[in-house]
């Protein structure tokens, strides 16, 4: 039995979706009405991958509504473009893209994602919110350094104190939100009982990371995530780095000539 592949185009009003083995394209409404006539197009056909784009806001809801309940598949935007490229096609329309994603997911044999729960999902936006705020409040921080007027520092420091408000109430939502989640609560307990992990970074690394797809063989490559950054030595400043941390020059890496490191070590 043939296994369909789904290319999904999604912008702020409508998915364009393209079937790939029977080239069949159709679009829909990026609400929840258009999400149900998705569903309802796809049928009883076997989906093997369902291959979409991120796009900000406007692909989250689809996400939610779709995820556990078909294979999904989140690509790299500059990854779906470099295959457009490779495959010959320099149009970039809305119809065009979708049968570019069914194309490239069914030529890497693209995985489908693991489902996210509901819950988690939430999670991530609250993250994403928290993560504003900070940037926002390091900003601030930073301006009143540098600031002399007595009125732009006064206002700076009643935003500050705004942001901090924000924060401790998103800390709490995000306190709450993983309580509820037995296994999620479970993994956040573990995480604290590591020393130097508190709560707000358990709750960081509980929280899914955004995953893309890129490369040739389909792995995922996602972006910084507070585990990889806490295991770097480069996280650490530099007086904390330990030596044996620090990447070993290999014996052609010094010049016999100069005796001085080449660049290309620890590379």
């Amino acid at each position: 039995m043939t296994e369909h592949t789904i290319g999904i185009d999604i912008s702020k009003s409508h998915l364009d979706a393209f079937r790939l083995e029977d080239e069949t394209a159709q679009r829909f409404e990026n609400t929840s009405r258009g999400f149900r006539a998705l569903i309802k197009w796809l049928g009883a056909i076997p989906v093997a991958r369902i291959v979409f784009e991120p796009t900000g806001p406007y692909h989250r809801a689809l996400e939610k509504a779709l995820s556990g309940k078909v294979p999904l598949v989140k690509v790299n935007p500059l990854q779906a473009r470099r295959f457009a490229q490779s495959c010959g096609t320099r149009a970039k329309t809305d119809a065009v893209d979708a049968r570019i994603l069914a194309r490239m997911g069914a030529a890497l044999a693209l995985e489908p994602d693991a489902p996210i729960s509901e819950k988690l999902h939430d999670l991530r936006d609250l993250q994403v919110a928290r993560t504003g705020l900070v940037k926002e409040r390091t900003r601030l921080r930073n301006r009143g350094q540098v600031q002399t007027i007595p009125v732009l520092k006064r206002q700076t420091k009643a935003r500050l104190a705004l942001l901090e408000r924000q924060i401790s109430e998103l800390d709490k939502e995000i306190a709450k939100h993983i309580a509820d989640d037995q296994p999620t609560a479970r993994k956040r307990d573990i995480l604290c009982s590591i020393p130097g992990l508190g709560p707000i970074a358990s709750a960081l690394i509980l929280t899914p990371a955004l995953r893309l797809r890129s490369g040739r063989s389909g792995l995922t490559a996602c972006h910084r995530h507070p585990v990889r950054a806490a295991l770097t030595p480069k996280s650490a400043p530099w007086t904390e780095r330990r030596p044996e941390a620090w990447p070993a020059l290999s014996p052609t890496a010094v010049s016999p000539a100069s005796g001085k490191a080449s660049r290309s070590a620890g590379k």
